[in-house]
């Protein structure tokens, strides 16, 4: 699917069929992936890497484009069971016009960021700034979500909780990897700004963006960490809320087997001392209440 955008007042609007300085490719189809190859010249290699989530972030320079492939966290759903996956964007950079191709339909041009452009270079440079923003998004919803699990693993004796936490830190794991790959794919690109053109400007713009990117990185690297560093105790926790219901079953079983061996005794069909007595039940039950009371004496004496 094409979508085709313009720059207008120093905004981004959609644009008439044959008027866009920026097409936004989504789920490429036969037709389109022909097109950008033959007539665009992309890359064929390149172009596949845009919507496959195992391909690294890089920087190629081809004669008549720039192509950029960028690792982005991908949308999240319920269905994905607290797995946060990451999937690749592409960027080509002619003289005259951007062209985006994302693997599925994600939200653009929105906000702030994509305020007074002048050129496509400050809506790629705008893309990159919002792929930053997008990760430090999730990572605060991972962050949120860890809190939430944390505080159900405090009371809990099943192994779900501590699941849904391994693949949280599997995710992070992906993350840390994919914002590492657009460091060196930023670095590249900051080495190279002759090369591709940037104005002072963006060359400052691009400063701004790396270290927002090693921001998020650290970020990122201090969540797994304290995921990974902490995963130990909390399995001990869940171990320990089993024993502590153990024990707590030990304990009303043999408190409800001391007064039933009581009572036991004296319901034998045999003769039995006072049995004649007209306040033998009585004596009975209270005999069987002085057990449990001995005991659960005993079990608090012992700090059982």
């Amino acid at each position: 699917m094409l979508r085709k955008y313009q720059i207008t007042n120093g905004r981004i609007n959609e644009a008439l069929e044959n008027e866009g300085l920026i097409d936004v490719y989504i789920k490429l189809t036969d037709v389109e992936k022909r097109f950008l190859i033959d007539d665009l010249k992309l890359d064929e290699h390149t172009l596949d890497s845009a919507t496959d989530p195992d391909e690294q972030s890089r920087l190629e320079f081809e004669p008549e484009h720039i192509a950029m492939i960028l690792k982005i966290p991908k949308n999240y759903s319920a269905k994905d069971q607290f797995m946060f996956r990451v999937g690749s964007m592409g960027l080509y950079l002619f003289k005259e016009r951007l062209i985006i191709i994302l693997p599925e339909d994600i939200q653009l041009f929105v906000g702030k960021p994509f305020s007074k452009l002048i050129s496509h270079m400050d809506v790629c440079l705008r893309l990159i700034y919002m792929v930053i923003n997008h990760f430090n998004e999730h990572l605060k919803i991972i962050n949120m979500v860890s809190d939430s699990l944390e505080s159900k693993i405090n009371t809990s004796m099943e192994n779900r909780y501590l699941l849904n936490l391994f693949t949280l830190e599997k995710s992070l794991v992906y993350y840390l990897s994919s914002i590492n790959f657009n460091t060196i794919l930023l670095e590249k690109l900051k080495l190279n700004v002759s090369k591709v053109g940037f104005t002072q400007e963006q060359v400052e713009y691009l400063e701004d963006i790396l270290i927002e990117n090693n921001q998020c990185y650290r970020q990122a690297e201090i969540y797994s960490n304290i995921l990974a560093s902490l995963m130990d105790a909390r399995v001990s926790i869940v171990s320990n809320n089993l024993n502590i219901l153990m024990k707590t079953l030990n304990i009303i079983t043999i408190a409800i087997m001391v007064p039933t061996f009581v009572v036991s005794a004296f319901s034998m069909n045999v003769k039995i001392p006072i049995q004649d007595h007209p306040w033998a039940f009585w004596i009975i039950l209270g005999m069987a209440m002085i057990s449990v009371m001995s005991f659960l004496t005993f079990w608090k004496t012992k700090k059982w």
